[in-house]
């Protein structure tokens, strides 16, 4: 799978995402109906011969192009205000990462743990090694343990960042002198990608997002290493 691919079109890895995945496709079949009713209404009212002159007026009509567009609109709005509400709920975390964005490059700090904390700068291209995605790598991965509701905290040290998981449905700006908090759960190990989605400067692409997902068993060898 090319490196496009691979950030662009990410499996699921969290339930949040799960949802957003059926609320597309729940709103993509809404507008393809619709598309296919106007289509349909407008081929016949080209080729058909039907006309009057006469007419001024028809409450029916009226009447059913003002209520059909409401109750499609309640449609679409209830599934989304509650995975709105989904996305806002903060559970009670099993851990907390605190993220800051710098230019350019990610800090993190794990709050529940002494001394865990470090710099994530991308890997420059001369030095990847083979199975390694180009402006994707990173030096320090973030490590966190699947099954486990997880809180992040996210802030900038100089001018606005975007922290965004895609996998994970995340996106969370980072803000100068702010705290913006986001609270996610991966359901299935593996490695996720993300970028910086603000325009925050020249090296705007160069501030990657790695996290990768393990069990609880192997996150506590890896803290545990890292406390050393």
């Amino acid at each position: 799978m090319t490196t496009w691919a691979n950030m662009n079109l990410q499996d699921s890895a969290s339930p949040i995402m799960e949802q957003l995945i059926y609320f597309h496709d729940h709103a993509l079949m809404i507008i393809v109906l619709i598309l296919m009713v106007v289509s349909y209404m407008m081929i016949m009212l080209i080729f058909n011969k039907y006309i009057n002159r006469f007419l001024l007026e028809g409450q029916l009509i009226e009447l059913a192009w003002t209520i059909a567009p409401a109750m499609i609109l309640v449609f679409i709005a209830m599934p989304s205000l509650r995975l709105l509400y989904l996305m806002d709920e903060i559970n009670m975390p099993t851990i907390t990462l605190k993220t800051i964005g710098h230019q350019w490059y990610w800090s993190y700090e794990y709050s529940d743990f002494m001394k865990v904390e470090f710099d994530s700068y991308m890997i420059p291209q001369n030095e990847l090694e083979m199975n390694m995605f180009r402006l994707l790598d990173v030096d320090n991965r973030v490590v966190l343990p699947m099954n486990s509701f997880i809180r992040i905290i996210v802030t900038a040290a100089d001018v606005l960042h975007s922290w965004t998981v895609p996998s994970l449905g995340i996106k969370t700006d980072a803000t100068p002198g702010r705290l913006n908090q986001i609270s996610f759960l991966i359901n299935r190990p593996g490695i996720m990608y993300g970028q910086c989605s603000e325009i925050c400067g020249a090296n705007h692409s160069f501030m990657p997002i790695m996290i990768e997902s393990v069990s609880t068993n192997s996150f506590i060898d890896w803290i545990t290493k890292m406390n050393e």
